[in-house]
């Protein structure tokens, strides 16, 4: 059975979660360090993890299966449910595949070692209509095409 699993603590687009899960019927597990609101749905669910280090993306990994959508910004995170057979979509819309993991862990280290040097640089870009845009079009896609696979 399909799930998605919602890295809660700073996911910017957690409502538009709940409406194509509700629109493909599909429940969702809301896990994050703090309480988080949700609405009050049979097919959603909130996990409360600890707050130790990675205490929610251990959790997620602990619960992944090849049935689950997970929807993170964590980069780290997408490469182990990856590994573990998910489907991954990161908030901005954009799909993180078994053939992009690698260059955004790439990119990821790049970008820290350029930090602790001292080096100035920008972070990602502000979050877009468009990106939310595109996460409500890549999400539909990624349900569709998993109920497809799934018996």
């Amino acid at each position: 059975m399909a799930r998605i699993l919602v890295d809660a603590d700073a996911c910017p687009v957690k409502d538009e979660v709940y409406r194509v899960a509700a629109r493909h019927k599909v429940p969702v597990v809301v896990v994050s360090n703090s309480p988080i609101r949700v609405p009050q749905s049979a097919l959603i669910a909130r996990k409360l993890v600890g707050d130790a280090f990675d205490a929610a993306d251990d959790w997620i990994v602990d619960n992944v299966d090849p049935g689950c959508i997970v929807i993170t910004a964590d980069i780290l995170l997408a490469d182990r449910c990856l590994k573990l057979g998910a489907s991954v979509l990161a908030p901005n819309g954009k799909p993180f595949t078994t053939s992009s993991i690698g260059g955004a862990i790439a990119t990821r280290a790049i970008m820290a070692d350029l930090r602790a040097g001292g080096d100035t640089i920008g972070g990602p870009p502000p979050f877009s209509k468009q990106d939310r845009s595109r996460f409500l079009s890549s999400l539909d896609e990624m349900l569709v095409k998993l109920a497809r696979r799934l018996p």
